[in-house]
């Protein structure tokens, strides 16, 4: 039976255009035979419209302008999942499950999908507690330590925290160190600190993506990660192969991930088979540990030794040109 997809992409926060390039991907490869897309975009000023035309015209810029939009909001009494479209018309469009393309605050961090609980929509990808245990990096570090996987060194500081106090923590940590936000996405307000004279710029750049922030050792060797699709205790979690990042300096910032401008991925990772299968394990441990669903990719560091250090789990994986994921 024909199964209609609500498909949720674009969004106010600073990954807006990522979000429409991942739904492109999205509704151009839902299987025709199976699934009737049902699209529906964000703007960034946070208003929800229903764009009925060809993926190929999602703009990466932003799209409210397209007159073939309508404007819509969900129907919120549980069990009736349906569109309600506010052109005057009355008409509502039903749907069997949304798939949230989102990136990011107001989208990949639960709010989103605590919306489609509320309703009792079915969800395709995680559900709000792991989205917003996975975006939330100190407690998705805690609760991997606990499930026997080793995280980085880091100290949490919340907004006003003095500058001698994330000093005494820079200098306990070590140099270099990365200053992320404890809650954004790709790489946004992430720095690599050298030495104390970049620690306040760089705790001011995370500060304005978030009101607490992470001081984290610089873990040494390369990033890794891989795929992991399925549901834990319904089925056995397929892991895709290892991945690898091959940088030729700084990071894996915003801008590598989306452009790759001077980095590579290479699939798989350039190491041993018994390491690959130690680090896909280790992604089914922190997958089951955060309560992930669906689908998920989970990111580590691959250290000189040959020890895995988990990073971060990404409930919403980029599915663009670029991404990993796909």
């Amino acid at each position: 039976m024909m199964k209609t997809i609500l498909v949720l992409f674009g969004g106010c926060s600073s990954e807006h255009g990522v979000s429409l390039q991942s739904a492109h991907a999205v509704l151009s490869h839902l299987d025709p035979g199976r699934y009737r897309p049902l699209p529906v975009g964000l703007t960034r000023e946070g208003r929800w419209l229903y764009f009925p035309g060809s993926p190929d015209r999602l703009p990466a810029g932003g799209w409210q302008e397209d007159p073939g939009c309508v404007p819509c909001t969900l129907r919120l009494d549980r069990g009736h999942a349906a569109l309600l479209l506010l052109d005057g018309s009355g008409r509502a469009l039903d749907f069997d499950a949304a798939f949230p393309v989102f990136h990011g605050k107001n989208g990949e961090d639960g709010t989103v999908q605590g919306l489609l609980e509320l309703a009792g929509i079915p969800i395709v990808g995680c559900g709000p507690l792991a989205s917003a245990l996975c975006m939330d990096k100190d407690r998705a570090h805690k609760l991997a330590s606990l499930a026997g996987i080793r995280v980085p060194e880091g100290a949490v500081f919340s907004a006003g925290a003095s500058k001698e106090a994330l000093a005494e923590a820079a200098e306990r940590l070590g140099w270099p160190l990365f200053v992320k936000p404890v809650r954004a996405g790709s790489s946004f307000g992430v720095s690599r600190v050298s030495g104390p004279e970049g620690l306040a710029a760089a705790a001011e750049a995370a500060f304005r993506q978030d009101s607490r922030i992470l001081l984290e050792e610089a873990v040494p060797g390369f990033e890794v990660g891989c795929a992991v699709l399925g549901n834990p205790g319904e089925t056995e979690l397929l892991v895709g192969a290892v991945d690898e990042i091959a940088l030729s300096g700084g990071f894996f910032d915003f801008d590598e991930k989306y452009t790759l401008k001077t980095s590579a991925i290479y699939c798989p990772a350039r190491i041993a088979p018994s390491k690959a299968a130690e680090i896909q394990e280790a992604a089914r441990t922190v997958y089951r540990a955060l309560d992930c669903r669906c689908f998920a990719r989970v990111d580590f560091f691959l250290t000189p030794g040959g020890e895995a250090v988990f990073n971060e789990v990404n409930t919403i994986p980029g599915f663009t040109a670029h991404s990993r994921y796909p």
